[in-house]
């Protein structure tokens, strides 16, 4: 069973801005209880093995709603941030036949690997928390007979975010209507082949994006018919050494440890070349060779790739950054990555 991951001991001596961010809230707690608001649960997709789970959930303060709201229909991105954690809330965990007792951390998160013995396929398993109305969180449980699996970025690679341009990024997360968001063409369909192609192959959805949007996420991958699978988000805001967390450690983190946990699995890597994925795949692909099956990288437009900082390039990678030149593919669309992999007898 892998082990549980140490990023939410907190330490000793936490960052300024997250002491700052501690006495807020605990400023605002006091208020919002005082008024009526209590603990409600959030539970994230999760994922394991026979034998293992890891359990990805959140605690948070709300209120019951005392009246149904009138339009459900525009659900703006600002929502999602405007929340308030449970620290150090105690969360009981139930799995199989067993309870597993934790503690939420200063961002109300639980992230923990407990001992379970599920089949393969999609599971479930409880999380409840004093206060707060019980909910189950699904999870994913791989079968050990599985050899390939898809990881995948999420903005400008299965969903347009525009996340070259700052200003148009920020409008799309915080402001624009869910609804409206945009889905890459033919990204559905050429993850729909795939784990049709390999069945049993999961799919991981990994993103420096926050798990405060993990809802409107998922809701937006049901609505345009991508596979289900885990997400592998981080949290927003101060960190206890830092003002920010870092998005590119975070993906070669989550990659390092599928790899480790999966050690027979070959992923394919899908991203974009707007940001930082082409040269983190090949990282990971140089210290890891055994666990890339494949790189498919869709390919931005010239005023995109200018934006990101870049020069337009017909070719994504090189054989200083890939050694394995014909393992990295690239095309604008899902279709022309389909259509290559095919190509390369990879599906």
């Amino acid at each position: 069973m892998p082990r549980t991951p140490t990023d939410q001991v907190e330490k000793p001596n936490l960052h300024r801005a997250a002491r700052i961010e501690d006495s807020i809230h605990r400023f605002l707690e006091r208020r919002l209880r005082r008024r009526g608001w209590d603990v409600t649960m959030i539970a994230y997709p999760g994922y394991g093995a026979p034998g293992w789970v890891r359990v990805m959930g959140r605690v948070l303060l709300g209120r019951l709603e005392r009246r149904p709201r009138r339009r459900a229909a525009k659900v703006r991105g600002w929502r999602s941030f405007a929340t308030l954690p449970a620290k150090g809330a105690t969360v009981v965990i139930e799995a199989g036949e067993a309870q597993h007792e934790t503690q939420a951390d200063r961002s109300g998160f639980i992230d923990v690997v407990v001992p379970v013995d599920l089949p393969p396929g999609w599971g479930s398993v409880r999380l409840t928390s004093p206060g707060a109305q019980p909910v189950e969180a699904p999870v994913r449980i791989v079968d050990p007979q599985v050899r390939f699996g898809i990881v995948s970025d999420i903005d400008d690679t299965v969903m347009v975010t525009a996340l070259p341009r700052p200003l148009l990024a920020a409008w799309n997360t915080f402001v624009l209507d869910e609804h409206a968001r945009m889905a890459v063409p033919g990204m559905a369909v050429l993850y729909e082949r795939l784990v049709t192609a390999h069945p049993g192959a999961p799919v991981f959805y990994l993103s420096t994006g926050a798990f405060n949007v993990a809802p409107a996420l998922t809701r937006f991958l049901s609505r345009h018919l991508y596979p289900s699978g885990p997400l592998l988000l981080t949290d927003w805001g101060p960190t206890a050494d830092r003002w920010f967390r870092s998005g590119r450690e975070h993906k070669r983190a989550m990659l390092i440890r599928l790899a480790e946990e999966f050690p027979d699995v070959r992923w394919l890597l899908v991203g974009d070349d707007g940001q930082h994925d082409p040269e983190i795949y090949a990282e990971f692909a140089a210290s890891y060779p055994q666990n890339v099956a494949a790189v498919a990288i869709r390919r931005l437009s010239p005023t995109q790739t200018v934006l990101a900082g870049h020069l337009p390039v017909p070719v994504i990678g090189s054989r200083s950054a890939a050694p394995d030149d014909q393992l990295w593919f690239s095309a604008p669309n899902g279709a022309g990555l389909w259509q290559l992999l095919r190509e390369a007898d990879l599906v």
